[in-house]
C-alpha cells in the first residue's frame, strides 16, 4: 500500500487550525453589539407613586403611573424647548403644546409624541438607557 503523505492526524490538526481561524475571523467581521448608554440611574424608592421625577439637565422625566415606571424625554417635538411637568400633564412653555404622562400629544402645535427611553430595573435602581 502506497503512502500518500497524509494522515488522519495531520487532517485533524489542519481542520482544528481552520476552525480556529474562522472563529477568529468572525470576531472581526461580525459587528459588535452596541451597548446602550446609561443616561440616569435612580433608586426605585425615590420615584413617587403616580408621580414623576424630573431631571431638567438631562431633560428626562421618570414617571411611575399605575405601578409602571417609564421615562420620557422632555424635549418638545415641535421646536425643541424643554417641557415642564405639572401634576396632570407635560407642557411646553414655548408654544403651549401639552402631552400626557406617556408623552402623547394632547394639544399642539407639536404633532409627534415625546420620545420614550428604555428603562431597566437593576438591583433596586431604575436605569434609563439611551
Amino acid at each position: 500500500m502506497a503512502k500518500t503523505g497524509q494522515s488522519r492526524r495531520r487532517f485533524l490538526v489542519a481542520l482544528a487550525f481552520l476552525a480556529t481561524g474562522l472563529l477568529s475571523l468572525t470576531r472581526f467581521l461580525k459587528p459588535a453589539a452596541k451597548s446602550k448608554k446609561t443616561l440616569l440611574a435612580v433608586a426605585e424608592k425615590d420615584i413617587p407613586s403616580n408621580g414623576a421625577l424630573v431631571y431638567k439637565e438631562a431633560r428626562v422625566a421618570i414617571i411611575r403611573e399605575s405601578g409602571k415606571i417609564s421615562a420620557v424625554s422632555l424635549v418638545c417635538t415641535h421646536l425643541g424647548c424643554t417641557v415642564s411637568a405639572t401634576t396632570d400633564e407635560l407642557v411646553c412653555p414655548c408654544h403651549g403644546s401639552s402631552f400626557d404622562w406617556k408623552g402623547i400629544v394632547i394639544k399642539g402645535p407639536a404633532d409627534r409624541p415625546l420620545p420614550q427611553y428604555k428603562v431597566e430595573e437593576r438591583d433596586g435602581r431604575i436605569v434609563v438607557l439611551l
